[in-house]
């Protein structure tokens, strides 16, 4: 069976972005470049909502990303991605493709192949939906030592409660702490 999880990052006070979708309060410094370095070598399908495909792509594709952070660029590129959208028409992202309708039973048939793990990027509403299903097998989230004030919680309009447990935790030199998490099955 394929994996779910997810990979984000938030403030201290649980916001994965700003008022007007700002996210320059993350600093992605030496180490926690290196880290997703390591992590995209997983070679997951990675997923996205509409609103944060068109932020990465608006990125990861130029000439700042690949001086700024070439591996990370260079994977991000390369990697097999999957734009949730009802309204995206094309999308011009290197390997990528739209699926315009029913995010969850396309995610549960997913899960049921062997194939690759998938991992959510950003996007707070496929995160949510998917979350209340039960279908996500792994929450990695970095917490930046940042506050905001406002912006749009990492779960926003959950409707059920989550039970999970700690798996594993990394503290990097900035600051930043990463806190992994599965669904607590007892």
């Amino acid at each position: 069976m394929a994996k779910l999880s997810v990979f984000n990052f938030i403030t201290l006070d649980g916001y994965f972005k700003g008022p007007n979708e700002d996210t320059s309060w993350h600093k992605h410094g030496k180490e926690e470049s290196e880290f997703s370095e390591e992590s995209l070598k997983s070679g997951n399908i990675l997923l996205f909502g509409r609103v944060t495909y068109e932020m990465m792509a608006g990125f990861w594709p130029t000439p700042a990303a690949s001086g700024l952070f070439p591996e990370v660029a260079k994977s991000m590129n390369a990697a097999e991605k999957i734009v949730f959208s009802r309204t995206m028409k094309h999308a011009g992202w290197s390997n990528t493709r739209i699926i315009k309708d029913n995010l969850v039973e396309e995610i549960r048939k997913r899960k049921q192949v062997q194939g690759k793990d998938m991992t959510i990027l950003g996007s707070g509403s496929i995160l949510t939906q998917l979350a209340e299903q039960g279908l996500i097998d792994e929450y990695k989230i970095m917490i930046d030592p940042v506050a905001i004030g406002n912006g749009t919680p990492i779960f926003k309009g959950i409707k059920r409660p989550l039970d999970l447990k700690l798996t594993e935790t990394k503290t990097f030199r900035s600051g930043v702490v990463l806190l992994c998490y599965q669904p607590n099955m007892e």
